[in-house]
C-alpha cells in the first residue's frame, strides 16, 4: 500500500490507526442504538458496515477514500465490540458467564489467525503483497475483500439469535423475555425477571452514567481504566505491525508473514486456556499474572532492541537478541492472551448494571479505541525514534495494570450479574443513582 500510494511512515500509521476512531466512534454509540432497538438489530447494522468496508477497501482508488472505508469498518468493529460482551453476558448462566464472555476473545484471535493466515496464502500464491492476482487486483487489496464472507456470516448468525432477555425486560417486553430465557434453556425464567426487576428498578429512575466521580459513576471509571491499560500495554503492535516489524529486524517478507501466523496461532491456544480457567480460578488471578508475564516479557523487548543497529527497515539484531526479541514477542502474546484480552471483556460485561450496561460499555470500549488508536498512531515515529524506550513504555504500563487490578478490581467470579454489581457498589465502585442523587 505505501508503494502503490506513495505513503510516508506518518500517512501509513494515520491510515492503519484511522479505522480506531471508526471504532471509538462506533462504540459510543452502540449503547444508544442497543438500547433504543436491542442488541440484534445492533449487530445486523455492525455486519452491514463490515461488507461495505471490505469492498471499498479493497477497491479503493485514493488515499482519501481508503480512509473512509477503513473508518465505515471501524464503526461496524466498534458496534460490534460493545454488543458482543454485553450480550453474551445478558444471556450468560453465571457458573460459565466468565467462559463464554471469553469467547469473544476467542472469536478475535481465531478471527486474526484467519486474516493472517489468509493474507500469507494470498501473498504466497501472487509472489509477493504488491503483484497482481485476481482480476488483475493486487493481493492486498484482495486480502480486504476476503472480508465480505465472514461479515455475512456475522450478519446471517445475527438472524438467528434470540433477543437479550434482560433487555426485554428492560423494555417491558415480560412475555417474550420469559420466552427467550426458556429457549436459551434457563429453568428458572420467572425468578431471573424477577431479580432484573428488582434489582433495576431504583436504577432505571434515572439510568445515567453521570456521578461523582469527575462527571462519571466509579464503575464507569474502572472499566475505562481497565480498557485504557488493556491498549498501552502495545498488544496490538505486535499484530498491526507484524510483518513490518520482522522485516525490519532481518526476516524476509514471506518469512515475516509465517511470523505473524504462528503467532496468531499462539493467541488463539492460550485464549483457550484463558475459558477453561477463568470460572476456575477467578479473573483477579488470571489478570495479575498476565500482568506480571507482560511486563518482564516487554523488559525483555526493550532489553534486545538496545542492542540493535540502523533504523526503520534496515534495522538488525545481532546473534542472539533476535531470538530472545522473537521469543519474548511471543511470551507477551501468550501473557496477554490468557490473561487481559478476554478477561477484561469479561469484567466489562458484567461490573455495570444492567440499566446502564450497554452505554456504559460503549463508553469503556470507546476509551479503549481511542486508547488503541493513539497506540497505533505513534508507534511508527516512536519505533523511529527509539525501539527500546518504545517497548520500555508498554512494561510501565504493564507493570500499572497490575497495581491498578491489585488495589482496584473485587473478584467476581461465580455471581450473578446482580450480585458483581453489588460487589462493584460495596468497594465505591458504583453508588446507586438514587443515593448519587441524594
Amino acid at each position: 500500500m505505501q508503494e502503490e500510494f506513495t505513503l510516508s511512515s506518518g500517512v501509513t500509521g494515520f491510515l492503519v490507526a484511522i479505522a480506531l476512531l471508526g471504532c471509538a466512534a462506533g462504540a459510543y454509540t452502540a449503547g444508544k442504538i442497543a438500547d433504543r432497538f436491542g442488541r440484534l438489530p445492533a449487530m445486523k447494522l455492525g455486519a452491514l458496515l463490515f461488507i461495505i468496508s471490505s469492498l471499498g477497501t479493497g477497491l479503493a482508488f485514493d488515499v482519501w477514500d481508503l480512509a473512509l472505508w477503513r473508518v465505515i469498518g471501524g464503526v461496524g468493529i466498534g458496534i460490534a465490540s460493545v454488543i458482543a460482551p454485553a450480550y453474551i453476558s445478558e444471556i450468560s448462566p453465571r457458573h460459565v458467564r466468565g467462559r463464554l464472555a471469553s469467547m469473544q476473545q476467542l472469536a478475535i484471535t481465531t478471527g486474526i489467525f484467519a486474516a493472517l493466515l489468509t493474507d500469507a496464502i494470498l501473498a504466497d500464491s501472487a509472489q509477493g503483497a504488491g503483484e497482481l492476482f485476481w482480476l488483475d487486483l493486487a493481493a492486498w487489496r484482495w486480502m480486504f475483500i476476503a472480508g465480505v464472507i465472514p461479515a455475512l456470516v456475522y450478519g446471517w448468525i445475527a438472524y438467528t439469535l434470540p433477543e437479550s432477555p434482560r433487555y426485554l425486560v428492560l423494555t417491558g417486553k415480560i412475555d417474550e423475555a420469559r420466552r427467550n430465557f426458556k429457549r436459551l434453556g434457563t429453568t428458572d425464567a420467572d425468578q431471573q425477571i424477577q431479580d432484573s426487576l428488582e434489582h433495576d428498578s431504583a436504577k432505571q429512575q434515572s439510568p445515567s452514567l453521570r456521578g461523582p466521580a469527575f462527571g462519571l459513576h466509579s464503575v464507569v471509571w474502572i472499566g475505562i481504566i481497565l480498557s485504557v491499560l488493556q491498549q498501552f500495554v502495545g498488544i496490538n503492535v505486535i499484530f498491526y505491525y507484524s510483518t513490518s516489524l520482522w522485516r525490519a529486524v532481518g526476516f524476509q517478507e514471506q518469512d515475516s508473514f509465517t511470523i505473524s501466523v504462528v503467532t496468531a496461532v499462539v493467541n488463539v491456544l492460550v485464549t483457550v486456556i484463558a475459558i477453561v480457567l477463568v470460572d476456575r480460578i477467578g479473573r483477579r488471578p488470571i489478570l495479575l499474572a498476565g500482568s506480571l508475564g507482560m511486563g518482564v516479557s516487554l523488559g525483555a523487548m526493550s532489553l534486545s532492541f538496545a542492542f540493535s543497529t540502523g533504523t526503520g527497515t534496515e534495522t538488525s539484531l545481532p546473534g542472539i537478541w533476535a531470538p530472545i526479541a522473537l521469543i519474548s514477542s511471543n511470551i507477551f502474546v501468550i501473557s496477554f492472551g490468557a490473561s487481559w484480552g478476554p478477561v477484561v471483556w469479561v469484567l466489562l460485561g458484567e461490573i455495570f448494571p444492567s440499566a446502564i450496561r450497554a452505554r456504559a460499555l460503549g463508553f469503556a470500549a470507546a476509551a479503549q479505541w481511542i486508547a488503541n488508536f493513539l497506540v497505533t498512531l505513534c508507534f511508527p515515529a516512536m519505533a523511529n525514534s527509539s525501539l527500546p524506550l518504545t517497548y520500555a513504555t508498554y512494561a510501565v504500563f504493564a507493570a500499572a495494570s497490575y497495581f491498578f487490578v491489585k488495589f482496584r478490581v473485587p473478584e467476581t467470579k461465580g455471581m450473578s450479574l446482580e450480585q458483581a454489581e453489588t460487589l462493584f457498589a460495596s468497594r465505591d465502585a458504583y453508588r446507586p443513582l438514587t443515593e448519587a442523587s441524594r
